[in-house]
């Protein structure tokens, strides 16, 4: 049998009991002890619910019960300082001398080391604290594609724990309780915990990573695109206060999504303007990729192969395919060399026609392509980018993100652009040193005018709704 020892950390009472206890244990060899102290304020409360638990009556400290740890169930209540003084001398035939000066100096250190002993363990939860992440539109199949990605370890690393948090409106609770049912299931060793949230007030809290899946439903024959460009504001302006509120000062922010992903950022830029501007970017991979994959077909090859395709502007409404840096590992041709060795990607597609029919004219089958995704592509997207956050990307590669306009390439500020940026040490970083010809930069300026239009817009449409 084990005896157990709780009271309050200043109690001298306990202090007299425990000391009796700890010679008992020294010259006992049968007598084992395991010692409980709670902090004052949280004393009344602990006694209350111990006593409600095992259904005992006891209302001071110290409390003393015996658990037999070979038969379970309940302990067996002994009782405070003089029940235990009791059954020591009636048992053993021993009892406490300590004085009444003594108990209460040696109370004093066990709120020393009991306030110490909370400060460790504080520091040590705070180490292994999970990543906190919040996805928002939480019941679409992008988010439903995005949690394997999350929790398998390879974005945040084997040793990072994470609770992911499922926020949409009340009418999708069922989705999101199933989606909690079936990651739970799945039992991820990193998954700390996974929860839905409904009420908009809970949105958030203590996020270090908010991904912003929002989209709407573009129909220009049943309301015009200003109409489209005010929902997607409001609902910046609903989410960009609470994320100021209850997130973390450090949040990331990811916009992701079919449309107005680069408006999506900008929005939560202008309505939290204490939100780090560099922690908010657009995701511009799902074009990147899809965009690798029609080259890696067109060519005969691997899309693994297919380097440094950049994307430009407006990440889901009118962007740019930027082919002049590409570049080509592992092509199948006459010319070989190490495995590092590249081939520029402009020299080896001879067919001009089809770069401009079939690819770049408006990115037609691109589009298409990008437009019919039905999750996997975009959850891999977001994946991708949170993994290069947190951990570099491809060292000499070039990663296209949304991010803000700072005056690079003579793009105007003020907007999130798509544009060419590396990843290190937690940060990223525009690669300006890109050379780029005359045509380019005249398209880089009617792509930056269209973003300009489409916040002054969004803007215009809030102020009216509501008027400062």
């Amino acid at each position: 049998a084990v005896a157990v020892f709780t009271g309050k950390a200043n109690c001298p009472y306990y202090a007299k009991a425990e000391h009796l206890a700890d010679y008992l244990q020294a010259n006992l060899p049968n007598f084992r002890v395991h010692k409980i102290t709670q902090h004052p304020d949280k004393w009344e409360q602990w006694l209350h619910d111990i006593c409600e638990t095992n259904g005992w009556e006891h209302r001071q400290s110290p409390i003393v019960w015996r658990e037999l740890l070979d038969r379970g169930g309940k302990g067996q209540l002994l009782g405070g300082l003089n029940e235990f003084l009791e059954y020591a001398q009636q048992y053993y035939g021993i009892t406490s001398m300590m004085l009444s000066e003594e108990m209460l100096g040696v109370a004093q250190e066990n709120l020393q080391t009991h306030l110490e002993t909370v400060k460790e363990d504080e520091e040590i939860k705070s180490l292994i604290k999970p990543v906190q992440i919040w996805i928002t539109s939480a019941s679409g199949p992008v988010c439903y594609q995005l949690i394997p990605l999350l929790a398998n370890g390879e974005v945040f690393g084997m040793t990072t724990e994470i609770s992911i948090h499922l926020l949409d409106s009340d009418q999708f609770k069922e989705v999101l309780c199933s989606i909690v049912m079936e990651a739970e299931d799945m039992a991820f060793p990193l998954l700390r915990s996974i929860s839905q949230h409904t009420e908009i007030d809970e949105a958030f809290i203590e996020a270090d990573i908010i991904i912003v899946l929002d989209d709407v439903s573009l129909n220009l024959e049943v309301q015009s695109l200003e109409n489209y460009i005010r929902e997607v504001s409001e609902i910046c302006q609903v989410y960009a206060p609470l994320i100021e509120k209850n997130a973390k000062s450090e949040v990331r922010v990811i916009s992701s999504g079919k449309t107005f992903a680069n408006l999506k950022a900008t929005m939560i830029m202008t309505y939290g303007p204490s939100i780090k501007p560099e922690n908010i970017i657009a995701v511009a991979t799902s074009w990147e990729s899809a965009a690798k994959a029609m080259l890696a077909r067109k060519l005969n090859m691997s899309t693994a192969g297919v380097k440094d395709v950049i994307v430009w502007g407006n990440i889901s409404g009118s962007n740019y395919i930027d082919l002049s840096h590409g570049k080509l590992h592992g092509y199948d041709s006459a010319i070989w060399g190490p495995a590092n060795f590249q081939r520029p990607l402009l020299n080896m597609i001879y067919d001009r026609e089809w770069i401009h029919s079939e690819f770049l004219s408006a990115q037609s089958s691109l589009s298409s392509r990008v437009g019919r995704c039905t999750g996997m592509l975009p959850a891999h997207a977001v994946a991708t980018v949170l993994q290069y956050w947190y951990h570099a990307s491809p060292p000499e590669e070039i990663v296209s993100v949304g991010v803000l306009s700072e005056g690079q390439f003579c793009i105007p500020t003020g907007i999130i652009f798509s544009m060419p940026v590396r990843f290190q040490n937690g940060n990223w970083e525009v690669i300006k040193e890109l050379e780029i010809d005359g045509t380019t930069q005249e398209v880089l300026g009617r792509l930056a005018h269209e973003l300009i239009q489409e916040k002054l817009v969004a803007l215009k449409e809030i102020e009216e709704i509501h008027p400062y």
